[in-house]
């Protein structure tokens, strides 16, 4: 396996950023659940700051039309994957990271209380790279091996379907291994 997740849920292989967008998982967050999410900033566009700039609340309003509706979020993720693969890690998979907001999953209500969030780089209307599946793979293979309750998979759609299309009919759940 080429990853490992530390004592305290940090992935070294990552590239980490710091959030501040998190918190304490209650004493009932044991991980049972992951969920694939899409973003791009500005929306379409890829390879920017933004995502990076968003999840660590540096997102300057005036830098871009779209920003000045999001930049007051206060939103996170565990894990993002760029287009070219690189893997960068903003929250510790031991603490409550902000990515899904009001949802739920089999009648439980939080899911950010027993959930990690994984973040591709793309957009509902175009396809994922190749890399991208690869690396969400030996994520997956290294999260499962770390936390054994991680039995479930879903999108962000999935839980929040009323408020989320991500991570959009482009994302081929095929591709995904481990579950």
């Amino acid at each position: 396996m080429k990853y490992r997740i530390d004592e305290h849920g940090w992935n070294h292989a990552a590239r980490r950023i710091d959030s501040p967008n998190f918190d304490a998982r209650p004493p009932d967050g044991e991980i049972s659940l992951l969920v694939i999410h899409n973003i791009s900033l500005p929306p379409g566009e890829f390879g920017g700051p933004g995502v990076e700039q968003l999840f660590t609340n540096r997102l300057d309003p005036h830098e871009h039309p779209y920003y000045a509706s999001i930049h007051a979020l206060r939103v996170s993720a565990h894990f993002f994957i760029r287009r070219d693969g690189e893997l960068i890690q903003f929250v510790a998979c031991r603490k409550r990271a902000w990515h899904a907001g009001l949802s739920s999953w089999r009648e439980r209500e939080r899911c950010n209380d027993f959930s990690l969030g994984v973040e591709l780089e793309g957009a509902d209307d175009q396809p994922f790279s190749a890399v991208q599946y690869e690396r969400l793979n030996e994520l997956i293979q290294t999260l499962r091996a770390a936390y054994p309750s991680l039995v479930d998979l879903a999108g962000h759609s999935d839980i929040a379907p009323d408020r989320k299309t991500d991570p959009g009919p482009c994302f081929d759940w095929s591709r995904v291994r481990g579950f």
